[in-house]
Parts: structure tokens; C-alpha cells; sequence
């Protein structure tokens, strides 16, 4: 059982102002895995004073004597990485073996990416007779989510640090037991004082009272697109910089000279992903008309070979999703599209088979002649379901590829590399694969439409935190 009783701010670990604790549950087994504090707007408060008074002090710093705190987070990190993949695999449900290259990889891997990053930034340059400074936005609030929880916390607190932010850190209630780990390690590597806080909590109380506190300069969030916006509503009252990584609906766009099996394959794998529990997941399979029996066969058929059970078994690879209330969602979502026509080709809503009682298992599914009006072609679901969608001709898929609220993720698949780009640079959203092409760490992450604004990884997310300022000189 792993029960935290204390935040981390201003550099101590203190008692909470409330008594209240929040139970956190096993996505494998349903039990209590342990407890953490519910934070409030005192505790709030508390970690915004502490990272206001650190701000002068850290900013101060050369930005390689800021890199040396990250170098030793993302080592603090590494010697800590088979604890942290256990842990993940636990409160989110991401096989073992799967959380360790990603959830635990990703984060050590960001942290000394910015180091690197720090170093080669260029903080200041001439422009005429004014000299152009990049400076910290201040005090940064980032609200992180469960599905990719020390992920989400890497993209927002190493670059924020590295650009001469203070932090204060509101992660997922429902995954929260990393970011104590993290925590743990940032106190190990000797980061000033208030420089990053921990606060947990539930979003209405501690969320809300970070978004609303005039001492944070910038709100940086990932999560639904319905909360994206209850905080820009909140923010947007003292007209504070908020950085929003949102929902998607992503496309996965098979043109009709694709090596259809390896595209079906890969979107089969791009959709099912952390369970489906990823905002990039390849959720619409958009195939030419002609091919849409043998598509559907082989996606059917690749659903079969994904092994749901337990998280922490080696022969895993769909663990269950990360909660009940998600579990109930992704079964929801089933029966409507049973409800509204949709052909049922794998899965159901019906538990699978052979797994631990009590866990948050579903089968891995696919939809086939699904129209894209279809609930299940338009909202989030968030789960391992996959819908498949014909189209008439190139013109067609991409109508159908942008029909959508969101903006965030795609793929486009043909033996044309020119057609597939061709077709790519038509998708309206953030990222678009080709060709299965390998997620790259310092590419510009984030979304068009309501998928967010503002962009995570790389120098992009480093520029997110820095405001510019203009020095006019004379002569």
C-alpha cells in the first residue's frame, strides 16, 4: 500500500490543510493501491508563494547552471525507472514491459533532452538597434493528465525549469503516485527551494484554484477538451497565457496503393496503444471502398492477437483501462455504436475473458461500416475501439479526415511517399505519420481546432515558456 500524507513546497514535504486523502486504484485488480492528499486552495496558495519566491533567484541562473539540475533529474530518474514502470503499469494499466520503454523512457529522456537544449538555446540576439531577450513567463501552473502521467509532467516541468520557470505541479488524482517519485528525485538533486511544488488533489478544488491564482503567469494543460476550456474561461479573467494539449479523433487516411496490410497492422497498433488511452490514437480507419472487405478481415483478425490481462504478466499486451468511471465510458461507447448501426467485426462490451476479477479489462474492438456522423466516429472514447470508414476517392478521405472538432493526430499511408506527403499536408492536425513514420522526441507536439493551442517537445515547447522582450539601443 503506498499512502502519501504529504505536498512538496518550497522545497519541504508539509502536511496538507485538510485531512481529506484521495484512494487510488489498481487499473489491473480494482483494489486500493493507496492514498494521496486532496490539496485545496490553501494548499494552492501555499506553492505559489513558495514558487514566487524562487522565481528572481532560479531565473537568475545561466541557463547552463539550470541544465545541471536537469541532468541530475533525468539520472535521478533512470535510477529509478524499473520502480516508476511498475508503478505506471499499476495506476494506468500499460503493459510492463511497454511502461518502461515509454512511460518511464520518455521522461528521463525529455528531462536530459532539455538540458541539452538549455545549453544550445539562444536566449538573446541582435534585431537592428534593438537586442531581442527571451525571459521566463513566470510561475507556471501545469495540470497533467493519467493516460502518459510522468510524460505529461516532463513536457511541461523541464522545459518550464529550463527556461528559468518556477513550477507548481497538479497531476492526475488518478495516477498521481510518479509524480511523487519525481518529486523525491527533484529534492535528491538539491533544486532550490519553491522552485517546483507538488500539490494533489481533485480538479474542481486544486485545478481550479491554480488556474484562478493571480500569482501564475501561465496555465499549461493536457487533458479532455472540456475542461480545456472551463480553464481558459477561468484564465482568461486575468488574461493569463494558457498552453492547451487537448482531445483528438485522429484519421488514419489508407490510400487505395497502400500496402494495405501493413496499414491496416499499424493502425490496428496506433489505436490501441495504452489501451487506446492516448489523444494521438488512430481511432478512424479511413479505406477505399473496393478494399473495405479485405481491410476489415485484417483488422478483425489483427484485434485477435492483442492478449488482454494483467498489466504486470509477460505475456500482456492489452492491459485494462485506467479507471471504472473509464471503463463504463469505453463499454457506453460500444453499445452506441451498436445502437446506431455500426457493424461489430471484434470485441464487444462484454468483460474478456480470463482476466484478473475486478480489473478495468475490455475487449479490443473494431467497427466496421461506420458513417462518419456516427458517435463513435465523432467523440473521444478513449479506448481500445476502432472504427472503420470507406470512402469513395482521395478527395473523399480527406473531407472525411477533417470532419471532426479535433486536430491533433493522423496518418496517411502510400507506396507514393510524394502522394502520401501530398495528402498529409491537407490533414488539418498537428501530426500526421506517413508511412508509419517513428515518433520524434523534438518535433512540435499539439493540435489545430479543439484538439489545443501551443506545442509541446523540442525547442517549440521551450519557446511556450519564454516571453520576448526588446531592448531599443541607441548608435
Amino acid at each position: 500500500m503506498l499512502v502519501r500524507d504529504r505536498l512538496f513546497i518550497g522545497g519541504q514535504w508539509v502536511a496538507p490543510s485538510s485531512a481529506e486523502s484521495i484512494e487510488v486504484h489498481n487499473a489491473g485488480t480494482g483494489e486500493v493501491m493507496g492514498s494521496i492528499p486532496a490539496g485545496g486552495e490553501k494548499d494552492v496558495a501555499a506553492a505559489v508563494g513558495a514558487a514566487r519566491a524562487a522565481l528572481a533567484s532560479w531565473s537568475a541562473l545561466s541557463p547552463a547552471e539550470r541544465a545541471a539540475f536537469l541532468d541530475k533529474i533525468s539520472a535521478g530518474l533512470k535510477a529509478r525507472s524499473d520502480e516508476l514502470a511498475r508503478i505506471i503499469a499499476q495506476e494506468v494499466g500499460m503493459p510492463l514491459k511497454m511502461a518502461g520503454r515509454i512511460q518511464a523512457g520518455l521522461p528521463i529522456a525529455n528531462f536530459a533532452n532539455y538540458g541539452k537544449l538549455a545549453r544550445e538555446f539562444s536566449f538573446e540576439g541582435k534585431v537592428g538597434n534593438s537586442l531581442v531577450v527571451r525571459e521566463p513567463v513566470g510561475v507556471v501552473g501545469a495540470i497533467t493528465p493519467w493516460n502518459y502521467p510522468l510524460h505529461q509532467i516532463a513536457l511541461k516541468v523541464a522545459p518550464a525549469l529550463a527556461a528559468g520557470c518556477t513550477v507548481v505541479l497538479k497531476p492526475s488524482e488518478v495516477a498521481p503516485f510518479n509524480a511523487f517519485v519525481l518529486a523525491e528525485v527533484v529534492e535528491a538533486a538539491g533544486l532550490p527551494k519553491g522552485v517546483f511544488n507538488l500539490v494533489t488533489g481533485f480538479g474542481a478544488a486544486a485545478g481550479e484554484a491554480l488556474v484562478r491564482h493571480p500569482g501564475v503567469d501561465m496555465i499549461s494543460f493536457t487533458g479532455s477538451t472540456r475542461a480545456g476550456k472551463r480553464i481558459s474561461e477561468l484564465a482568461a479573467q486575468a488574461v493569463k497565457r494558457v498552453a492547451l494539449e487537448l482531445g483528438g479523433k485522429s484519421a488514419s487516411v489508407i490510400l487505395d496503393d497502400a500496402d494495405l496490410a501493413a496499414a491496416v497492422k499499424g493502425t490496428v497498433n496506433g489505436c490501441y496503444l495504452n489501451s487506446g488511452q492516448t489523444c494521438t490514437a488512430l481511432t478512424r480507419m479511413l479505406v477505399p471502398q473496393s478494399k473495405y472487405e479485405e481491410a476489415a478481415r485484417i483488422a478483425a483478425e489483427a484485434a485477435k492477437g492483442f492478449t488482454v490481462g494483467d498489466p504486470l504478466a509477460e505475456s500482456t499486451k492489452l492491459g485494462p483501462l485506467t479507471s471504472k468511471a473509464q471503463l463504463e465510458r469505453v463499454r457506453g461507447y460500444i453499445k452506441k455504436g451498436l445502437q446506431e448501426g455500426a457493424e461489430l467485426l471484434a470485441g464487444g462490451d462484454a468483460p474478456p475473458a480470463g482476466v484478473p476479477a475486478g480489473g478495468y479489462y475490455v475487449q479490443p474492438t473494431v467497427f466496421g461500416k461506420v458513417r462518419n456522423d456516427m458517435t463513435i466516429a465523432q467523440e473521444e472514447i478513449f479506448g481500445p475501439v476502432l472504427s472503420i470508414i470507406a470512402y469513395r476517392d482521395e478527395e473523399d478521405a480527406v473531407r472525411i479526415a477533417n470532419d471532426t472538432i479535433y486536430g491533433l493526430a493522423g496518418a496517411v499511408w502510400s507506396k507514393d511517399e510524394a502522394r502520401a506527403q501530398r495528402v498529409a499536408r491537407r490533414i488539418r492536425a498537428g501530426q500526421v505519420d506517413v508511412n508509419g513514420g517513428a515518433f520524434n522526441m523534438n518535433a512540435p507536439f499539439g493540435g489545430f481546432k479543439q484538439s489545443g493551442h501551443g506545442r509541446e517537445a523540442g525547442v517549440y515547447g521551450l519557446e511556450e515558456f519564454l516571453e520576448y522582450k526588446s531592448l531599443q539601443l541607441k548608435g
